[in-house]
C-alpha cells in the first residue's frame, strides 16, 4: 500500500462525506457517524448465534479483512417529526429510506473504488434486504456490526441508539486494512433498559409487533408488506420507523 494505515480513516470519511454532499436526495442528513471494528473481534463468531446461523463472519464476505468500517447517517429531526403524524408511516420517511439504501450503495461502491487505486481489497452486503424471508433473519446486519464496531447501543426497540439518535441509516464496509478499533460505549442509552422509564417506542408501533417482552418479527414484517405496498410508486419500500421517533430519535434520550 503507498500511504501511511494511519491516514486511512481521515481518507475513508472524507471519500464519504463527499458523496453525501453530492447526493442529489429530496432526504437531507445530519453529520455522519463512523466507527471500525476489528475482523478478529469475538463478538462476530457470536452473531450466528445472536443473529442467525446464515450470518456471514468477516472473512466469509472477504477472506483477507482485517477491518470493518461502520458508517450511520443520521436524518433529520424534521423528517422525525413527519413520521411520528399518524398511525401510518409518512411517505416522506418511506421515500428516506430508498433514497438512503440507494445513497449507502454508492458511498460502498466509491469507497471500495478509492481502496482499490490504493491496492486494499474490501467487499460490503446490501444496506437492506439481504435476509432469509422464512426466518427474517439477516445474512449481514449492519445495525450488529455497528454495535462492534462502537456506534452505540441496542434499544428496546430493537434497533442502536447513536449519539445521533436511531433515526437513520447504516452501512458498514469490510476491508483488508488495519484500523484501530473504536472503543464501546459501555453505559445504556435507552432509558427503558436503563431504569424502566419511556416505553415510548411501545405505544408508537401501529400493529402492536413491539412490547416490553420483546418484538414479534412476522407481525412486524407483514405490516411492512402493507406500507411497502401503499408506496410502490417509490421503488421497494418495506419500512415503517414509527418506532424510532421517540426521545431517542436524534440523540441520546434524557429525561
Amino acid at each position: 500500500m503507498g500511504l501511511p494505515e494511519e491516514k486511512l480513516p481521515s481518507m475513508l470519511k472524507r471519500w464519504l462525506k463527499e458523496e453525501i454532499h453530492s447526493a442529489s436526495t429530496f432526504t437531507r442528513y445530519r453529520e455522519p457517524l463512523v466507527g471500525f471494528a476489528s475482523a478478529r473481534d469475538p463478538l462476530f463468531l457470536r452473531l450466528k448465534e445472536v443473529v442467525g446461523q446464515n450470518h456471514l463472519s468477516p472473512s466469509e464476505l472477504l477472506p483477507s479483512a482485517q477491518t470493518i468500517l461502520v458508517f450511520f447517517l443520521p436524518f433529520t429531526p424534521e423528517l422525525v417529526f413527519q413520521n411520528q403524524k399518524g398511525d401510518w408511516p409518512a411517505k416522506e420517511w418511506a421515500l428516506a429510506y430508498v433514497e438512503t439504501n440507494q445513497l449507502i450503495k454508492r458511498i460502498c461502491e466509491r469507497l471500495q473504488r478509492e481502496l482499490s487505486f490504493l491496492g486494499i481489497r474490501s467487499a460490503f452486503a446490501p444496506p437492506t434486504h439481504n435476509f432469509d424471508r422464512v426466518t427474517l433473519t439477516s445474512g449481514w446486519s449492519h445495525k450488529h456490526v455497528a454495535y462492534i464496531a462502537g456506534l452505540g447501543r441496542f434499544g428496546a426497540h430493537h434497533m442502536l441508539i447513536t449519539r445521533q439518535g436511531c433515526a437513520g441509516r447504516l452501512g458498514s464496509l469490510v476491508i483488508e486494512a488495519f484500523i484501530p478499533p473504536t472503543p464501546r460505549p459501555t453505559d445504556e442509552h435507552c432509558l427503558w433498559l436503563k431504569e424502566g422509564q419511556c416505553g415510548i417506542c411501545f405505544k408508537s408501533c401501529p400493529v402492536q409487533a413491539l412490547s416490553s417482552e420483546g418484538l414479534d418479527k412476522k407481525r412486524c414484517y407483514q405490516w411492512l408488506l402493507k406500507v411497502a405496498e401503499a408506496y410502490a410508486d417509490l421503488g421497494l419500500c418495506d419500512v415503517c420507523g414509527k418506532c424510532a421517533t421517540g426521545p431517542c430519535a436524534a440523540s441520546l434520550p434524557r429525561y
